[in-house]
């Protein structure tokens, strides 16, 4: 491991931390790190971000990416705490799932659901890894501010692809990455690290750790078209709305560059 500090902007829901150290990717270690700070620390350090919102100031009732999902098969990928799963089976969504990589998520899932009188089939994996999940099977497969945890983009991607049906929807957001390279300092805004830089590196919050990798967006585009997916539609415009209502130095910067992509995409 590099123990050399650099610094970064590494902004994850809506929060963002300074200094990061570069690290080795070793798949069974990140796994096993992210997996304790989901267990543990994850929703008291970053919140939980879930539909409507797709991230900061993106919203699934402004965008209309989904439509009708009633009578749909849906799969979450990365299902949190089970609030997206609760908004897909108020809209009547035949058939809930749900996948992520803690035990403590998957827990807060089922009884957050049961608390709404929903059921789902829940799966505690790495997104990356074959499951158990139903191939050909699902209308939907959606991810919220989950999928950039991934330690495999295409691996999972071809994965996701294989879960639905011909013509299957996914969509998925996530920090967008120019927004991950930019900080505010004295009333302006300045890149702290390259977007180019997609290597690992490690953040310690509050007593716990995650492993992360900035992707660029041609990053995340090369690969669903790689799994065999055509894009419909990218949002990267906040909804000014949403800023309007928060008067905070994160709606200001959410003013001047995107902070959340959102993409749809359909398997040919």
């Amino acid at each position: 491991m590099d123990k050399n500090s650099v610094n970064r902007t590494n902004i994850i829901g809506a929060g963002e931390v300074g200094v990061a150290i570069s690290v080795d990717m070793d798949k069974n270690v990140i796994h096993k790190t992210n997996s304790l700070f989901w267990d543990t620390k994850g929703n008291e350090v970053l919140g939980a971000t879930s539909l409507p919102l797709y991230g900061a100031f993106v919203s699934e009732e402004k965008c209309q990416l989904f439509g009708d999902v009633s009578g749909k098969k849906m799969l979450e990928i990365g299902c949190g705490s089970g609030q997206s799963l609760q908004y897909m089976g108020e809209r009547k969504a035949s058939e809930l799932w749900g996948m992520d990589i803690s035990e403590n998520q998957i827990d807060k899932t089922s009884k957050h659901l049961t608390a709404c009188g929903l059921s789902a089939e829940l799966i505690c994996s790495p997104m990356e890894e074959k499951c158990g999940i139903p191939e050909d099977y699902f209308d939907f497969v959606y991810s919220i501010y989950a999928i950039g945890w991934t330690t495999d983009l295409e691996g999972t991607f071809c994965r996701i692809a294989s879960y639905l049906k011909k013509d299957g929807v996914f969509i998925f957001s996530w920090s967008h990455p120019i927004h991950k390279c930019v900080v505010a300092e004295n009333n302006m805004l300045a890149f702290k690290k390259s977007y180019f830089d997609e290597s690992w590196y490690s953040v310690s919050l509050d007593e716990g750790e995650l492993t992360l990798s900035d992707r660029k967006l041609s990053t995340y585009v090369n690969a669903l078209a790689k799994a065999g997916f055509v894009i419909e539609q990218m949002i990267e415009q906040s909804d000014d709305e949403i800023i309007q209502s928060r008067n905070s130095d994160f709606a200001k910067k959410a003013k001047m560059l995107p902070v959340t992509f959102v993409i749809k995409a359909r398997k040919l």
